[in-house]
């Protein structure tokens, strides 16, 4: 008998099939919990920072005028004057933005 067990050594304790569906559902519901709140604080995300951005353009309209006297006719009028950077520019043509949108005084 000895010598057979040499051809059919112990067997090992493993994980059943049932076992492991079980620790697989688990990870499939955690992940159904956690993901829709995850997108969510993207989303808040990218709103905060579309505002910081909305805010930052406001910002520099209102110091051109002030130190100008005038109102810029484009955004590309305050990257020669250096208020706004060519990044800037472009993000706010991408997003669609406007001079006039950041009338000062409510105009």
């Amino acid at each position: 008998m000895k010598h057979l067990r040499r051809f059919w050594p112990k067997r090992q304790r493993a994980f059943t099939l049932i076992e492991m569906v079980i620790v697989v559902a688990i990870i499939a519901t955690l992940v159904l919990l956690i993901s829709p709140n995850l997108l969510a604080q993207r989303d808040h995300a990218d709103k905060r920072t579309n505002d910081a951005f909305t805010t930052t353009i406001q910002t520099q309209v209102e110091l051109y005028e002030e130190n100008t006297g005038k109102k810029p006719a484009s955004f590309q009028e305050m990257v020669d004057a250096h208020y706004l950077t060519q990044k800037q520019e472009k993000q706010a043509e991408d997003k669609k933005l406007a001079i006039g949108d950041f009338a000062k005084g409510g105009e």
